[in-house]
């Protein structure tokens, strides 16, 4: 297979210092670990065991494939340690250190960073805004508190908004309603930062498409639209004070599990928190997953151990009823209304259930169908299957606790390009207008589908 060049656009000087920190009376201080440039190396790691060595072996593995290959983030030295591990890697790309910037412009609503991205308070903000501007159509809901904020260190609630025509009865924390509902959530993984823009842009175009455009009429009259645009604001937080060069922080901000802190002499690249995407009670623990504090894939102490993700499982409890038998290979009731899409980056690739496995679901087929679908929307370069067909498998995973628990269809989609200056985690914000115009129609595709997924 002819190897494609990944020109990650992790691009703009990305920062790797991360937090450290030693009580939680306050939040920790950044701390530079790493001056030096930031390294991905291309690792020979076929799909299967070779794959899941490499992520058990605690090394940043990016949500990227070319045939055999994964792609690993990390510093100079990591390359010894692939070496010690027993893996081969060359460098494919180098990120320049980071450079002294401005942490945010603006305030309130317009308050960015690196170029145009929004700061955990102004996507709070924007939703306040939205709600007043268009109180026939949006409510905002507060379905918690991110982990910072529980232990009175700072810290942000955890937001949604839906976003309908409103009837009596509409956007109520009950799973009886009248409409179906289609949910979608962004940067639960927090270095992600595309997605939240597009969660920022769906936000605009129904609320100010309502009356004007057909299409998004016809879907406000007849279907809840659920949006959390950060669903992990303190890592969020923590990208943004990067400014102009964005940390890359993944997991949440909770620092205290495990006797290690993080980063470490051995790895600079590591940080704290844990990986929410790894912390459902869905195969927790499984394969793709680490029991080390410093871990990108650090799955917690415990299932459900996080805020973040009690929270979110709590909201999906409220608008969803479970169609689903206890079983594994119980399938959803035909009948079953809604969707759930999680937004990440990047790979240009819609993920259905298992995650944990290659086995199919019990759904497998129509599941696949709507996959197939929303992949077509996309564009040619896209693909579509299980985690384990094109990645690797991982427990404990949003998509695999909301279809094994509740039976209603998730999806993850790995929005971004292969080539070019607008790949990876990091791209310039000039970059969104082209992903919008491959996330809207499948958006648009995933809502109208919430009111009968599994039929024909």
């Amino acid at each position: 297979m002819k190897q494609r060049r990944l020109s990650l656009a992790l691009a703009g000087a990305a920062s790797v210092a991360f937090l450290v920190g030693t009580s939680v009376a306050a939040p920790p201080a950044p701390v530079a670990v790493q001056e030096g440039p930031t390294y991905v190396y291309r690792v020979p790691a076929p799909l299967g065991q070779k794959a899941q060595d490499l992520l058990a072996r605690g090394f940043d593995v990016l949500e990227q494939r070319d045939g055999d290959d994964l792609f690993v983030l990390g510093s100079k030295d990591t390359h010894t340690r692939l070496t010690a591990a027993g893996f081969t890697g060359e460098v494919e790309s180098v990120m320049a250190p980071p450079s002294a910037t401005q942490k945010t412009q603006g305030h309130g609503v317009n308050e960015t960073y690196y170029g145009g991205y929004r700061t955990v308070k102004a996507h709070h903000a924007h939703l306040d805004r939205v709600a007043l501007r268009y109180a026939g159509l949006a409510t905002v809901v507060d379905y918690g508190d991110s982990w910072r904020k529980t232990q009175g260190a700072g810290g942000y609630d955890l937001k949604a908004i839906c976003i309908t025509r409103k009837n009596l009865g509409d956007c109520k924390l009950t799973p009886n309603t009248r409409k179906p509902r289609m949910f979608v959530s962004a940067q639960i993984h927090a270095r992600e930062i595309t997605t939240g823009d597009m969660a920022w842009r769906w936000i605009d175009h129904l609320t100010q498409g309502y009356g004007k455009d057909a299409e998004v009429t016809s879907l406000l009259d007849t279907t809840e639209v659920w949006v959390v645009p950060i669903a992990n604001p303190d890592g969020v937080q923590i990208v943004q004070s990067g400014g102009d060069s964005p940390k890359l922080q993944r997991k949440n901000g909770n620092y205290t599990n495990g006797p290690r802190e993080c980063p470490t002499t051995e790895d600079p690249y590591a940080q704290i928190g844990v990986d929410i995407n790894r912390n459902f009670d869905a195969q927790w623990g499984d394969n793709g997953t680490s029991a080390d504090p410093c871990h990108q894939v650090y799955r917690g102490p415990a299932p459900d151990s996080e805020v973040e993700t009690k929270a979110l499982e709590k909201l999906f409890r409220a608008l969803f009823p479970d169609t689903r038998g206890p079983g594994l290979n119980d399938p959803a009731d035909p009948k079953t209304r809604g969707m759930v899409i999680t937004m990440h980056a990047a790979l240009n690739v819609v993920l259905l259930p298992w995650g944990y496995t290659t086995t199919p679901s019990p759904n497998d087929g129509p599941l696949r169908a709507m996959a197939k679908d929303m992949a077509q929307l996309a564009g040619p370069d896209w693909q579509y299957g299980q985690p384990g067909e094109l990645l690797y498998t991982a427990g404990g995973s949003i998509d695999d606790w909301v279809y094994g628990e509740l039976g209603v269809p998730h999806y993850t989609w790995e929005i971004g390009n292969w080539e070019g200056s607008c790949t990876g985690f990091l791209p310039e914000y000039s970059c969104q207008d082209g992903h919008w115009a491959k996330v809207k129609p499948m958006l648009t595709y995933a809502t109208k589908k919430a009111a009968n997924p599994y039929g024909s």
